[in-house]
């Protein structure tokens, strides 16, 4: 009898030691979520865009094309310099509004 109530005590030991970790992690991972929909509300909103999967990686995408450009600026390779920040311009001139 003794024996039982030592398991049944454990048993609810780790339940709630788990059930304590598993609520804390849920509410740090949330409130990480939280603030990662805060800030790409914001970035869309002050970009005048669609806050969309497909917005943010046109974002991305033009970004990207950006970097190139400087890259190529920088090797002084002009012309694929003008023609990755063209790119650049023209897909992130679909995003602004």
């Amino acid at each position: 009898m003794q024996t039982e109530s030592f398991f049944e005590w454990l048993g609810e030991a780790v339940g709630a030691a788990l059930r304590h970790l598993v609520e804390g992690l849920g509410g740090l991972f949330g409130s990480i979520a939280r603030a990662g929909a805060s800030f790409l509300e914001g970035l869309s909103r002050t970009l005048g865009m669609n806050p969309t999967l497909l917005g943010f990686v046109a974002l991305v995408v033009g970004l990207a094309l950006l970097a190139g450009g400087v890259r190529a600026l920088l090797k002084r390779a002009f012309v694929s310099a003008a023609i990755y920040l063209l790119l650049g311009l023209w897909v992130l001139s679909w995003l602004i509004q």
